[in-house]
């Protein structure tokens, strides 16, 4: 079910808004035309009694709203609604409050006769408040999630360390490799011999140690709800780079 968007339920006034060109004439008969093409655009409120019989066209007269549909670039209807989600009892999935911006969109940008048709509707998750009971009995789930994301992250943090290390070490080494080609045969260590000390594997262990450390950070905060659950999709991109680099 859906509420209105006022803390006591009362039906707000949807809104009306019409952008269009600051000036547009079309002279068929003549093939001329008076052109601005700079934006305009005003709004105005649908307001309608309980028991009234709702005709937009009586009310967009009534506000001096002209619709030209010559200059007419785009129409929106923009409204909110309330609700809440129950979903399966879980460790992530307990009951989310949800304001949803919505907009309706008469879209005239082509000007080609037909206006196409848009709707959106943008989730905004709210802090529910008021009285409410959550019972979940799995605590022992919620541990282990707990125990597992934070192994995943103790031993790619070891690994990172370790790959860290050894691409330092293996730095000092090659700048006492050049030392020695210097003083023994007078001349500078190639590129390729350089390179020979650089461990490209280590690099990408690195960062695979590094986006795993991520995801799981954010997963473990989302499951203690520290982080709201749109958050998946960020966590999911870690975890996918960060394995497909193994």
């Amino acid at each position: 079910p859906y509420s209105y968007n006022n803390e006591d339920n009362n039906k707000t006034d949807p809104q009306f808004c019409t952008y269009y060109y600051k000036k547009g004439i079309i002279h068929g008969f003549n093939e001329s035309y008076e052109f601005n093409s700079e934006i305009v655009h005003k709004c105005i409120n649908f307001t309608n009694g309980e028991n009234e019989v709702f005709k937009s066209q009586k009310l967009i007269e009534s506000a001096n709203l002209n619709v030209n549909f010559a200059a007419l670039v785009r129409a929106e209807l923009l409204f909110s609604l309330k609700t809440i989600n129950f979903r399966a009892a879980g460790p992530i999935t307990d009951p989310e409050c949800f304001r949803f911006d919505i907009k309706i969109i008469f879209d005239n940008e082509d000007h080609d006769g037909q206006m196409s048709l848009i709707l959106d509707a943008e989730p905004v998750k709210l802090t529910c408040k008021g009285d409410k009971t959550y019972i979940t009995d799995n605590q022992i789930d919620q541990i282990l999630r707990s125990v597992l994301n934070i192994l995943v992250i103790f031993i790619c943090t070891v690994s990172l360390i370790l790959c860290s290390r050894a691409i330092y070490r293996a730095q000092l080494l090659k700048e006492l490799t050049c030392q020695f080609f210097r003083q023994a045969y007078n001349k500078e260590l190639s590129l390729d011999g350089r390179l020979e000390f650089l461990n490209i594997w280590y690099i990408m262990i690195i960062i695979n140690d590094f986006l795993i450390i991520m995801g799981s950070a954010i997963k473990e905060q989302i499951e203690r709800n520290h982080f709201t659950n749109d958050q998946w999709n960020i966590c999911s991109l870690f975890m996918g780079i960060g394995n497909l680099l193994v």
